[in-house]
């Protein structure tokens, strides 16, 4: 079969900050490329176009799509961006409604038959890397009935019938590397302290034990953590390294550390491998060491990440956030002292936030001198997460305004109401806290070197600009201009 996967555009929808985003978030589309790899595996001739990276607007990816003429179509989608999906899907049925489209991804997933709209062909629920297998062989075969290929959904009789949950991947070494040959790799960096690096995005394990309330890992079943064997990240490493001369990886555990050993094995062999990389993650703060960040930052470690989320102790407790306080304080000095930059994601808008508590957060992170870099996101009440359950029946203050998901975006938009805290002060309140950390001329060197010159003029002016706002507006009478908050 001719097969043919498809990645739109989607940082053009964060307005003034898509040239941040592009610097953060333009990232292989690896769950795609996996898939690619295990259909050539099985004999199909496939083809990915990542719009995002190769800047293609969406009336020109549907016109390239078509005219390649696949025997069928491979999408995914988020649920910020699911409409972005949805407008491609429908644009492709116009040109050509013979083609069958099928969707896989996070919200489909969670959504199911609410989402499975007419224009996609066939849903694909969880992992996918048994079910897109099974489901090509029955295609190919010219079977109708897909009733025994588990994690899918389709279109029976004029209904919709979902075939059940397929199991996780339990043996993680048996995958195939992703078919990073279908993508122009070179198309993917990432802003660091060292300067701009070509990279790609890796998984040495995969799942998280935690339960925080803004992640919907129960409803996508990936709380079962599953680890792939040291030998056989080092080889995905080498491959990449010696196709792509990339070496620069972004490992997307969703918590780097969180088994020592497993790590540590990992590092262990790019040392005694002789590889010259550069690596990055996200972790939690309490699971940092000085024996861990020693052996890491030997190995190639420049970047972790910590989500700090909020100081208020109340709040951390109703989100499930277990990490002491003063870990995070110790984290960012042990990276400090070792070269490595430090993170720390503050998350606006959680249940129970007030002005007090955002106030709380900002005076400890003006006042802590270890933290260089924070960013500052507005929590999402994303479907399947306890949050959204929480903001729909309006728990701890919050209420959830919106079921529009293409306003479920953490940056310069807001769908919730905690407390008295309003959307657009919410909103506020994110530029205050870019303006309250960055204004400190100390932490402006990390900015120019993490985001370019360029980038570092466009946060400058952007900083300048709500400096310059916040001031007209304590000047102007309250009833003519919406209160700051105090």
């Amino acid at each position: 079969m001719k097969i043919l996967f498809l990645y739109p555009q989607w940082t053009g929808d964060y307005g003034i900050f898509s040239h941040f985003a592009r610097k953060a978030g333009v990232w292989p589309p690896l769950h795609l490329a996996l898939l690619a790899a295990i259909s050539e595996q099985d004999g199909h001739e496939v083809s990915i176009i990542d719009a995002e990276a190769d800047r293609i607007p969406l009336k020109d990816l549907i016109e390239k799509a078509i005219s390649l003429n696949p025997d069928i179509i491979g999408l995914t989608a988020r649920s910020p961006f699911f409409h972005i999906t949805k407008e491609l899907a429908m644009g492709l049925k116009e040109k050509n409604n013979k083609i069958p489209i099928a969707i896989g991804g996070q919200h489909i997933t969670i959504m199911k038959e609410k989402a499975f709209l007419p224009c996609f062909d066939y849903a694909f629920i969880g992992e996918a890397e048994k079910t897109w297998p099974d489901f090509l062989e029955k295609i190919n075969s010219g079977a109708h009935d897909l009733s025994s290929v588990k994690g899918l959904i389709y279109r029976k009789n004029d209904s919709h019938l979902f075939t059940g949950f397929q199991e996780t991947t339990k043996d993680l070494d048996n995958l195939p590397f992703p078919a990073r040959h279908l993508l122009n790799m070179k198309n993917y960096t990432l802003g660091t302290m060292q300067g701009t690096k070509n990279f790609t995005s890796l998984q040495t394990v995969r799942g998280c034990p935690w339960k925080c309330i803004f992640c919907a890992s129960d409803a996508l079943n990936t709380t079962d953590v599953r680890k792939r064997s040291p030998k056989s990240v080092i080889r995905e490493i080498k491959e990449v390294v010696n196709k792509f001369n990339i070496k620069h990886f972004m490992f997307i555990d969703d918590v780097l550390t969180l088994y020592e050993k497993h790590i540590l094995e990992i590092c262990d062999l790019i040392l005694s491998e002789n590889l010259k990389i550069t690596f990055e993650g996200s972790t939690r703060a309490n699971l940092v060491n000085e024996e861990n960040i020693k052996i890491m930052k030997e190995a190639g470690l420049i970047r972790l990440s910590f989500g700090l989320e909020t100081v208020d102790d109340e709040m951390r407790k109703t989100m499930n956030k277990k990490v002491p306080l003063e870990a995070y304080t110790s984290a960012n000095r042990l990276l400090n002292k070792y070269g490595i930059e430090a993170l720390n994601s503050v998350m606006l808008g959680l249940p129970g936030e007030t002005k007090e508590t955002v106030r709380k957060t900002l005076h400890w992170l003006r006042n802590a001198r270890e933290v260089k870099q924070a960013n500052f996101a507005i929590a999402v009440p994303y479907p399947g997460t306890e949050l959204h359950r929480m903001a729909k029946a309006g728990e701890h203050g919050i209420q959830l305004l919106s079921d529009n998901f293409s306003e479920y975006r953490r940056y310069g938009s807001a769908v919730t109401k905690v407390n008295e805290l309003e959307p657009k002060d919410l909103i506020d309140l994110q530029n205050e806290g870019f303006v309250s950390i960055y204004s400190a001329p100390w932490r402006w060197i990390p900015m120019v070197k993490k985001n370019g010159m360029f980038g570092a003029l466009l946060m400058l002016f952007r900083l300048f600009s709500l400096i310059i706002q916040k001031f007209v507006s304590s000047k102007v009478p309250q009833n003519i201009v919406h209160a700051k908050i105090k």
